[in-house]
């Protein structure tokens, strides 16, 4: 008996998994508002968030990302820049992800210094920084009119 199973993927996350061998039969593949929609012959059942990089920089400023990382030259300095241009193509958001988890305790404790809070994510969130992280296109969108005046007063030693 064959299972499909469905996942919801940004158009880079598809060619990652059909670059990666994962994907072994080409899916069904429909166009969602927020990313496609795939479905596979036989698969883990897993589903990845489909990835909105508009959303992605909203939430970068929103969150306090930008605090201590810059992009295109608008943010902190404490953490590396984040300028898609330096991003390897056709990255796993999941090593992003794994970056982030071993950097974590140094993360938290600036966060909870310099912000006052620890960011929290979703799952979702995650995916939508990352896409916004590596979307050259997206980033020239971004600018210092993009951080709420509360994330901005979280800045004051900060070069905007």
């Amino acid at each position: 008996m064959h299972w499909v199973r469905t996942i919801a993927l940004s158009a880079g996350a598809f060619l990652l998994l059909m670059q990666s061998g994962v994907a072994q039969e080409a899916p069904t593949v429909e166009e969602l508002d927020n990313g496609y929609s795939l479905s596979f012959p036989e698969g883990p059942d897993v589903m990845w968030p489909a990835i909105n990089s508009s959303r992605g920089r909203t939430l970068f400023a929103s969150k306090g990302c930008v605090v201590c990382h810059a992009v295109n030259g608008v943010g902190g300095q404490v953490g590396p820049a984040l300028d898609a241009a330096r991003m390897p193509p056709f990255a796993n958001p999941l090593e992003f992800a794994a970056q982030m988890f071993r950097g974590a305790p140094r993360m938290i404790e600036l966060q909870e210094r310099d912000l006052g809070y620890r960011i929290d994510l979703t799952g979702q969130e995650l995916a939508d920084i990352v896409g916004f992280v590596h979307d050259q296109t997206e980033q020239r969108r971004f600018t210092e009119d993009d951080i709420p005046p509360e994330v901005e007063r979280l800045m004051p030693f900060q070069q905007l």
